[in-house]
């Protein structure tokens, strides 16, 4: 076959998307370090207490969980064959040394290290990732990660440490894939237990550099040092085993609880830092890490099986009716930016669509009123006897969703639309996107490359929006078959105006992550998807 190295080639917008994330603001800075710029040794052992919104759900990698809290988790566990820079939004080796593409990216071949051992002794080889691969295909539905082997025909052992994955079509986004926590490699003993069976943990056996502890559903999970751990990623600069003896994610559901726990000393790390709390923190001498979300924005996302907005007038008077600077200002604070495309600026192949999402309460009006929708006398508006009235499904783990959507409510009350917020904790939020049971859907979606839009929106993926557009999923398929990553970029520019043409989506403003730490924290950052990276180098100074 005709190849090519992919480490250089499968992010060859490499400077198009540092442009991106120089260009943009405070937002999508990189992960801060508390120990930059010091001269002090690490120091071996002592325990870390991380604070975070929401059980995992799941500790198996490949299976569906709580988002940002049960990645934090799982990283740990298990490694990947590729590592994303969060610095360069490069590709570069992991448990991988290399790797190699076909011209027309359907053939990916992996050189593995021969180094690697499992927690439970055994080596790491090319069969322990066809193993994991075909799990994921005979998962189907029930793992996350089926989305990302779209095509898949086959994970060959070419020899022990060389491994070949082909696709009966073009998956250029494959590569990105790899770096990510539910392809992360587990062992041939997680996978002879039932998949429905290792949501507790138990059964998982990756090459972390961590092992659970033990693990108690809706209260904490404790990891454990893995003694022998020597092969994080080459940029991360960690030669060796972590630190810490230990990390206790405890489960702590309240904001403003997390904040508490981290001032009054019971905790030394929390996560989903609220933006009503960044200046106290940092007056009072808690470092902050944070760093702009790529992905798919905070916005209002449309389930087009539902009649009301079907209709694309209305989407579009939704739009002029949203002001979203307004929401951005009023909720959170310039440490977020205001939406302006379906993809956040910080993700490769990110283009500004904000033309479309001028706010206009003058236009919404007349949109509506062209489209039949008549003022009633409580000023809701009516058509053919219907109401417009709407029901919203969002997650209350972030305090700002709450604030955001009743700014909302009312923008969109002004020109005669009610929203009825339907809140509530994750596994309920998953539960009416598959029953379909909102109209709108109030989300986001971390992922460093812009493939999400096609795990979003694709008709052939989860679809839980019920889009059926065939134009934009020719242009969702068309960037997964671009190898070439400038022409890609192009492709994603046509599929970030088609949602933004077709009011599928409505941005609002852009995620950040951010996380506050104890002072004598070190070394804990967030990677290229803004999610916590290994803890491998954190660690605790005496003060």
């Amino acid at each position: 076959m005709t190849s090519k190295n992919w480490g250089r080639t499968a992010l060859l917008g490499t400077a198009f998307a540092l442009t991106i994330v120089l260009s943009a603001c405070s937002a999508s800075s990189t992960a801060s370090d508390p120990a930059a710029g010091t001269d002090a040794d690490p120091v071996v052992g002592g325990d870390l207490t991380f604070a975070i919104a929401n059980d995992p759900i799941s500790l198996n990698p490949s299976g569906t969980g709580a988002g940002n809290d049960t990645w934090y988790v799982t990283r740990q566990l298990v490694d990947s064959l590729l590592y994303q820079n969060p610095d360069t939004n490069e590709l570069e080796p992991w448990l991988a040394t290399s790797w190699e593409a076909n011209a027309d990216a359907t053939v990916f071949t992996f050189t593995l290290r021969d180094d690697v051992t499992f927690s439970d002794g055994t080596p790491f080889t090319a069969a322990d990732v066809k193993a994991t691969f075909d799990d994921i295909i005979a998962a189907g539905p029930k793992s996350q990660a089926v989305s990302s082997f779209v095509g898949y025909q086959a994970t060959t052992v070419i020899d022990e440490h060389t491994v070949e994955v082909s696709f009966s079509s073009p998956n250029a986004a494959f590569p990105n894939s790899t770096s990510s926590v539910p392809l992360g490699i587990v062992g041939a003993a997680t996978l002879a237990v039932p998949y429905d069976d290792r949501a507790s943990g138990d059964a998982v056996v990756g090459t972390g550099p961590f092992l659970l502890g033990n693990y108690t559903k809706d209260v904490e999970t404790v990891l454990e040092r893995r003694d022998g751990y020597a092969w994080s990623p080459a940029s991360r600069g960690l030669d060796g085993e972590a630190y810490l003896d230990s990390v206790t994610f405890q489960v702590v559901p309240e904001p403003a609880v997390r904040t508490g726990s981290l001032t009054s000393g019971q905790v030394d790390v929390i996560g989903g830092v609220q933006p009503v709390d960044v200046d106290t923190l940092t007056a009072s001498s808690f470092p902050l890490v944070s760093r702009g979300n790529p992905g798919v924005s905070f916005g209002e996302y449309f389930n087009l099986s539902r009649p009301i907005v079907s209709d694309i007038a209305v989407r579009e008077a939704i739009a002029r009716a949203t002001n979203a600077a307004e929401i951005r200002d009023t909720s959170l604070n310039d440490e977020f930016n205001v939406g302006t495309s379906i993809l956040a600026a910080t993700t490769p192949g990110y283009a500004d669509e904000s033309s479309y999402f001028e706010f206009d309460p003058d236009e919404s009006a007349k949109l509506l009123d062209g489209a039949g929708w008549e003022l009633g006398a409580d000023g809701i508006r009516e058509k053919d006897g219907t109401r417009l009235s709407l029901v919203v499904n969002w997650i209350t783990n972030f305090g700002p969703n709450q604030t955001s959507l009743e700014l909302l409510q009312q923008q969109l009350k002004d020109v005669g639309i009610k929203l009825t917020l339907q809140g509530g904790d994750v596994p309920s939020f998953l539960e009416k996107q598959t029953s379909g049971d909102f109209d709108i859907s109030w989300q986001n979606l971390s992922r460093a490359d812009g493939d999400v839009l096609r795990t979003t929106f694709s008709s052939a993926a989860a679809n839980t929006l019920r889009v059926d557009d065939p134009t934009l999923e020719a242009l969702l398929q068309e960037q997964l078959a671009t190898g070439d990553q400038s022409a890609r970029a192009t492709v994603l520019a046509d599929a970030q105006e088609r949602i933004a043409s077709q009011y599928y989506q409505i941005p609002v403003h852009e995620l950040t992550s951010i996380l506050g730490t104890q002072p004598t924290v070190n070394g804990v950052t967030l990677g290229a998807d803004s999610r916590l990276e290994q803890l491998t180098g954190a660690w605790k100074s005496a003060s």
